[in-house]
């Protein structure tokens, strides 16, 4: 293993803001799952209009991601960087990620890759993420007291296992500092992001990058919580650029400070001062392009269903739609997803595209044609059924016709759709 690339921030602009202006970096949006829960984070999908962690207008495959990565390396020769940071986390979506890195390692052998974690899950891929040569990793810590993190992290999964409170915080904790510890020891350039919130955590940052430094991390970006109306955070104000500047110096007495950050999409592309992301909107487009029943490449399947077993309910009287995924086995349950509140007419639809723009398709007891033509134009596959669950889904990943799904047609009880009784339009 060559260790002298993976302290090379001479052609990385997030870590060494004098190259800033001379190279770039291209994010790569595979990673839809995440495993913490976190009161200012709203993760959209399919959305162009927000420029912050946590969006994209598209969700890729680890293939498609190689694609991309040579289309907009041949536009923008600029580009040193391969990154992965979301929309979700990195290793939430594990075997994703990892192909994805192997992908792109192995069609450009110089790139710089660099992973932005949670550092719940990475400490088991640490070891493979040295030997592909992963240079850089951004590891995100807003508390290293879990009184504080509690107030930060609505929840944390570990495998199939939930935690809450103290109990989830402390485990989160004491899986950030195990990470950066095991980073350094494979040599590995560390940055540590710390979201300021007001209120919750602004006068603990230095002590955060206090304790990080001791653990070994190499970079300390404090950044300002962009407040999102679909948050518990919603309603906390931005840090004013004073605070940001004070909470800086007194981090900057214990680690080099990141002052440059743009807070990048999980799409981003192209020079920090220079992005082009929607430049390369295109490319990103036509890499996820639809294949086979409701869009092939996306992961999931979304279900409206009453008990968890039967595909039982209608697109308009869903309050909520199980997600599933395809493995070696079977299928899973990921989670479950709230859907839009009834009304709002066509709005609710397009907010319903963007809550299911990592699903090919939604398996429906019925639909009315005015949200099917929406989700369609987002490449979601309306299919209505009837059955169990899994007998839909194998129709749905392995492309058969949906037409053997279609059981008798269920019409819509909701009063505000202002439907025709043949589903909610």
């Amino acid at each position: 293993m060559n260790h002298s690339k993976h302290t090379d921030i001479s052609r990385h602009p997030c870590f060494n803001a004098d190259v800033k202006g001379k190279y770039g970096r291209v994010h790569l949006p595979i990673a839809p799952k995440c495993n913490i829960k976190c009161n200012f984070c709203d993760r959209k999908y399919d959305c162009v209009n927000e420029s912050r962690p946590g969006v994209t207008s598209n969700l890729l495959s680890p293939a498609q991601a190689g694609i991309y990565v040579d289309r907009v390396v041949a536009k923008e020769p600029r580009i040193t960087v391969a990154g992965i940071a979301g929309p979700g986390d990195p290793f939430a979506n594990g075997e994703k990620t990892m192909a994805t890195l192997r992908t792109v390692r192995k069609k450009h052998p110089h790139i710089l890759l660099c992973v932005s974690s949670n550092g719940m899950n990475i400490s088991s891929y640490i070891k493979e993420l040295a030997e592909l040569e992963v240079s850089h990793v951004t590891i995100t810590v807003c508390a290293t007291d879990p009184e504080i993190g509690r107030k930060i992290y609505s929840w944390v999964k570990d495998g199939n296992v939930v935690y809450r409170g103290l109990q989830g915080a402390k485990l989160l904790l004491s899986r950030q500092l195990a990470a950066i510890e095991k980073l350094k020891q494979h040599g590995i350039t560390v940055k540590v992001n710390c979201i300021v919130i007001p209120g919750i955590n602004d006068h603990h940052i230095e002590e955060v990058a206090k304790t990080v430094k001791r653990c070994g991390a190499d970079l300390f970006n404090a950044m300002a919580m962009f407040p999102n109306v679909n948050t518990p955070f919603g309603d906390i104000p931005q840090p004013a650029p004073e605070m940001m500047e004070e909470i800086r110096s007194s981090a900057e007495k214990h680690l080099p400070q990141m002052r440059h950050c743009t807070r990048c999409r999980a799409d981003a592309a192209g020079l920090l001062d220079e992005d082009k992301t929607e430049e390369f909107r295109g490319c990103l487009s036509s890499c996820s392009a639809p294949k086979g029943v409701g869009g092939g490449q996306r992961p999931y399947v979304a279900v409206a269903t009453e008990e968890g077993i039967l595909i039982n309910k209608h697109l308009g009287e869903a309050v909520s739609f199980s997600i599933w995924e395809q493995h070696t086995t079977g299928y899973s349950k990921v989670e479950q997803r709230k859907a839009p509140r009834a009304g709002g007419g066509i709005k609710r639809w397009h907010k319903l595209a963007r809550i299911l723009g990592d699903c090919r398709s939604v398996l429906v007891s019925g639909a009315g044609a005015t949200p099917r033509q929406i989700l369609a134009g987002y490449n979601i596959q309306v299919v209505e059924a009837a059955g169990f669950i899994e007998e839909g889904l194998q129709v749905i990943y392995h492309d058969r016709k949906t037409e053997t799904l279609r059981g008798r047609r269920i019409a819509c009880s909701d009063t505000t759709c202002g439907g025709s009784g043949e589903g909610c339009g």
